[in-house]
C-alpha cells in the first residue's frame, strides 16, 4: 500500500488548452445551460396552467422537462466554472455527487419513457379502457415509481463504487466523471464488484428497452390497421 497514494480529488479534461478556446467554450455551453432552463420551465408552466393539457402524456412530459432541468445541471455549471476559472479540480465528494444525479436522472427518465410507452399503448389500441387504467392516481404511481427506481439504482451504484478509497491516477479524461473512467482508478474489488452490478442493471434496461419497442410495434401496427387517413391522425 506503500506504493499508492489515495486519491482526494480528481482532475478533469480541458476542451483545449488555449485559454481564449476555455472562455469561448465556456460561454457556448452557458448559452445551452440557459436555453435549456427557459424553455423546460415554460413547458411545464404551460402544462400546468393549460386545462386541456391536463392529461397521462403531458403529465410525463412535463415530469421528462423537469428530469431534462436537473440532468443537464449535473455536469454543465461546473464545467462552465471551471473553463472560466481555468481550474480542473473536482473534490471525490463532488464526484460521487455527480454521478449519483446523473445516474439518478438518467434512469429515472429511461423508466418514465417507459410508462409514457404503455400510456401510448393503452390510449391507441385499448381506447375503451384508457380512463379505467390511466388514472390520475396510477399516472401519479407510475412517476412516483420511475423516480423511487432511479434513486434506488443510482444510490447502490454509487455507493458501490465510493465505498472503498481511490488510488493510482486521478486524471478523468473527460469533463463531468463519467462512470468508466472512475472505474479505471477504482480498487479492482470495487470494479469487479461494479461489473457484475453493470451487468445486472443492463440486462434490466434490456428489458425495459424491449417492452418500450414492443409497445411502439404495437401501436405502430394498430395505426396501420385503421382504414381512414382521419382515423390515424386522430390516433397519432
Amino acid at each position: 500500500m506503500g506504493n499508492f497514494s489515495v486519491i482526494t480529488e480528481f482532475l478533469l479534461m480541458e476542451f483545449s488548452s488555449m485559454r481564449e478556446l476555455q472562455v469561448l467554450h465556456a460561454l457556448l455551453f452557458l448559452l445551452i445551460y440557459l436555453a435549456a432552463l427557459m424553455g423546460n420551465p415554460l413547458t411545464i408552466a404551460a402544462i400546468i396552467t393549460e386545462p386541456h393539457l391536463h392529461c397521462p402524456m403531458y403529465f410525463f412530459l412535463s415530469n421528462l422537462s423537469l428530469l431534462d432541468i436537473c440532468t443537464i445541471s449535473v455536469t454543465l455549471p461546473k464545467f462552465i466554472v471551471n473553463s472560466l476559472s481555468g481550474t480542473q479540480s473536482l473534490s471525490l465528494l463532488g464526484c460521487a455527487a455527480q454521478i449519483f444525479f446523473f445516474l439518478f436522472f438518467g434512469t429515472t427518465e429511461f423508466a418514465l419513457l417507459v410508462a409514457m410507452s404503455y400510456d401510448r399503448f393503452v390510449a391507441i389500441c385499448h381506447p375503451l379502457h384508457y380512463g379505467i387504467i390511466m388514472t390520475p392516481a396510477h399516472c401519479v404511481w407510475a412517476a412516483a415509481g420511475s423516480w423511487l427506481s432511479g434513486l434506488i439504482y443510482s444510490a447502490v451504484h454509487t455507493g458501490n463504487m465510493f465505498r472503498l478509497p481511490f488510488s493510482g491516477s486521478n486524471v478523468i479524461h473527460q469533463f463531468f466523471c463519467d462512470v468508466p473512467h472512475v472505474l479505471k482508478v477504482s480498487a479492482s474489488d470495487v470494479f469487479h464488484t461494479e461489473f457484475v452490478l453493470s451487468v445486472a442493471s443492463s440486462s434490466f434496461l434490456l428489458c425495459c428497452f424491449a417492452f418500450l419497442i414492443a409497445s411502439y410495434v404495437r401501436i405502430i401496427s394498430s395505426v396501420l390497421k385503421i382504414p381512414s387517413v382521419e382515423g390515424r391522425h386522430t390516433a397519432i
